[in-house]
């Protein structure tokens, strides 16, 4: 991890808003109205999607990608104007949270003001045409990092949206040097100390492949040195494998564990059920009780905690990133109530240094999750297939308050029985007891 970064960091929920989908309007002014709500889900930083102007050149769909760029210093003016961002930024200030904006900075839009006025900040193919090192991003144009001009031009950038924003969330983060974001955090930090820096990272088999083919692409522990939390995409294809049945639980939890054993002691990794470039997580498990166990397991993990706009209605359409498409807040179950109780329950029962443990029952498809420091056991079981079950737990047998509900939950011979909701327990235990 960056060396300043605090463990509590893994404290902090983000809200992720695409300006465009997020209200009928698909303006900065239209998002102020509904920030005592986002705020209501024990929302910390609410993550603005990309909110520059769009380029239009191999445009995809009929308003382009917000993350094919056209201009880094302006704002697209289809959601308003820079003091209409300024107003909103001032909106969630004043409703106690943080805001943060995507940087893209491994790419541009094909008609990018900075292709017109300094091509050589570009990769060239032999031919000597732009282009780029991902066949199928057809709408964009690959920077090129060893040009240390560029570096400036982008670094100037970034001190310039300091003075407006709280953070940033960095676009594939993995393929623009490390070496670029550490002298990036640490100008950026002259201008607006403790900003928050969070990497996408990418994929593990995507990474490999990238590597393979002779592109530049860090991996997560190298990343690390300049970021505050990345993206945990080295384990989101064995968790898309658990959910289509290709593999037991225990295969994914076990990954989880591998993280706490490799990472720096203040690593943060961000975790997340879905995001604008992953499905809705709702249509994929099996019902109402499943999602409510995945969404209190998602708050009790170790790490930054991230809400897709749409998430807390149980959506199951995802939001085109290239047409208007707004979000449907009717259409699904209200998840609200569980997420703000979540909310609480990891920012006031857990504890952000805690030691992480997992197990899992794979015949009952239930995940027993422990995290521990300072004498005090912090006990989740989430029942991932919706079914009731009797699981081992390692609890000392006694009756406690189920933390998700307000429920008692019930320890006998070292067995917990789970009628199919999510518990969430605390224990005072002997160092190295049950």
């Amino acid at each position: 991890m960056a060396a300043d970064t605090s463990n509590a960091v893994r404290d902090l929920v983000i809200y992720s808003v695409f300006v465009r989908n997020h209200t009928a309007e698909g303006i900065f002014r239209a998002v102020i109205p509904d920030l005592p709500r986002i705020r209501s889900l024990g929302t910390d930083v609410v993550w603005l999607m990309p909110i520059h102007p769009i380029g239009e050149a191999r445009r995809k769909g009929t308003l382009g990608s917000p993350y094919a760029i056209r201009d880094y210093r302006a704002v697209n003016p289809e959601y308003g104007t820079l003091d209409d961002l300024r107003a909103l930024v001032d909106a969630i200030h004043a409703n106690g949270m943080r805001c943060i904006i995507d940087v893209v900075y491994n790419h541009t839009s094909p008609d990018s003001v900075l292709l017109s006025q300094h091509p050589e900040y570009f990769y060239h193919k032999p031919d000597g045409s732009t282009g780029n090192r991902v066949g199928d991003w057809s709408d964009i144009v690959d920077l090129d990092y060893s040009n240390h001009d560029l570096w400036d031009y982008q670094i100037q950038t970034l001190c310039q949206w300091a003075q407006i924003v709280d953070g940033f969330r960095c676009d594939v983060a993995s393929f623009v040097p490390v070496d670029f974001w550490v002298r990036a955090r640490r100008e950026v930090e002259r201008v607006h100390p403790g900003c928050l820096w969070l990497a996408e990272t990418v994929h593990r088999s995507f990474g490999a492949a990238c590597r393979a083919a002779g592109m530049y692409c860090a991996r997560d522990t190298e990343a690390f040195e300049a970021f505050d939390a990345e993206y945990s995409y080295d384990v989101q294809e064995a968790f898309d494998r658990y959910l289509e049945g290709r593999i037991p639980l225990s295969c994914y939890l076990d990954l989880l564990d591998f993280q706490e054993s490799v990472y720096p002691q203040n690593y943060d990794k961000l975790r997340f059920l879905e995001n604008h470039d992953l499905p809705r997580i709702a249509p994929r498990v099996g019902g109402p009780r499943a999602l409510e166990n995945f969404t209190a397991m998602l708050y009790f993990l170790k790490g930054t905690t991230l809400v897709y706009a749409g998430q807390e209605v149980a959506s199951e359409h995802r939001p085109s990133l290239f047409d208007r498409d707004p979000i449907d807040w009717e259409g699904g179950r209200d998840l609200s109530a569980l997420m703000a109780r979540m909310a609480r329950v990891k920012r006031e029962a857990l504890d952000a240094d805690d030691a992480f443990f997992s197990s899992a029952d794979d015949g009952a498809d239930v995940a027993v999750l422990r995290r521990e420091s300072h004498g005090v056991r912090k006990v989740g079981a989430f029942c991932l297939g919706g079914k009731g079950a009797t699981v081992d737990v390692p609890l000392p047998d006694g009756a406690y308050e189920n933390l998700v509900d307000g429920g008692t939950a019930r320890v006998s011979d070292g067995r917990l029985v789970l009628d199919g909701s999510p518990v969430v327990v605390r224990a005072e235990v002997e160092p190295g007891g049950v």
